[in-house]
């Protein structure tokens, strides 16, 4: 998809709202025909989409802490392709083996190169975790550390939702 018309940029910003929402009580909200709606809904999910899901209150859930770990890699060379590829089987097994890490992207800041977040049942859980981390990886990080927010009570200003975020993403066009 080249360029996103204001109408897409509508739709995808009612879905980040509620993705549940019918067509129709979309086309209403918009204020353009169902049929316009459904079709470009189709091309947009089949485009733009990584996928959908529902994001719960994880407290709710019983998960009292989300982490933001911040990782600095030491310079790696790989001698060969093998030693690479084996790099890369080990983490894809970890992440494999940690499904409660929810993203891990590359970045910049803090002398840092990697984030990773992650959500928790306890602080224990977590404890064991960064001490799985620390003994996986060690040897190839410079340095550590994380940010943990809790999940409990008042604690949480605006949960975890994609609701402004979707709002933001009209007013900046």
């Amino acid at each position: 998809m080249t360029s996103l018309k204001d109408v897409d940029v509508k739709i995808i910003a009612g879905l980040m709202k509620n993705s549940k929402i019918s067509d129709r009580k979309l086309a209403d909200i918009i204020g353009v025909s169902q049929p316009t709606i459904t079709r470009r809904r189709a091309k947009l999910e089949k485009e733009l989409s990584a996928h959908y899901t529902m994001i719960p209150d994880f407290s709710k859930l019983g998960m009292e802490i989300i982490t933001f770990h911040l990782v600095q890699w030491k310079p790696m060379k790989f001698e060969t392709p093998r030693q690479k590829k084996d790099f890369e089987a080990k983490v894809e097994e970890f992440l494999s083996k940690n499904p409660n890490i929810i993203f891990i992207g590359a970045g910049q800041g803090l002398g840092m190169s990697r984030m990773c977040v992650s959500i928790h049942k306890s602080y224990s859980d977590y404890a064991v975790f960064l001490r799985e981390f620390e003994t996986e990886w060690n040897q190839y990080t410079m340095n550590h550390d994380s940010f943990i927010v809790s999940l409990k009570g008042d604690q949480v200003r605006r949960p975890l939702t994609f609701k402004y975020l979707a709002d933001y993403i009209q007013k900046a066009r």
